[in-house]
């Protein structure tokens, strides 16, 4: 389930970054337009910038989409396993606690022995 949002994730990134690309171009027309304040030439230009903005904009809203929805299955999943099993997430926190204390500790030691 995670590799396939992860998938969809990285395929709409890569169609977001083409959009964005495309949407610098538009701006920069814009104020090409702008410096010369054509009537036609700016509105067009205007015109392209705000529908590539939109679309960018949705396509951002699809893309972030599936990794929401993956966060939330797997907070529930977790949130299930932890009320299911309280005991043993209890035991790993406190062997991951006590892990990261140790290395932070050795690290302070070696810290203070080369400064």
């Amino acid at each position: 389930m995670t590799d396939r949002a992860v998938r969809e994730f990285d395929r709409a990134r890569g169609r977001m970054v083409g959009d964005f690309k495309s949407l610098i171009t538009d701006s920069e027309d814009l104020l090409k337009a702008a410096a010369t304040v054509s009537g036609d030439g700016f509105t067009g230009a205007r015109a392209r910038f705000e529908e590539k903005l939109r679309s960018a904009k949705a396509r951002l809203a699809d893309a972030s989409q599936p990794v929401f929805d993956t966060t939330r299955e797997a907070a529930a999943a977790a949130d299930k396993y932890v009320h299911g099993s309280p005991w043993t997430v209890i035991g790993v926190a406190i062997a991951a606690g006590a892990l990261i204390g140790f290395f932070a500790a050795k690290r302070q030691a070696t810290d203070a022995r080369d400064g």
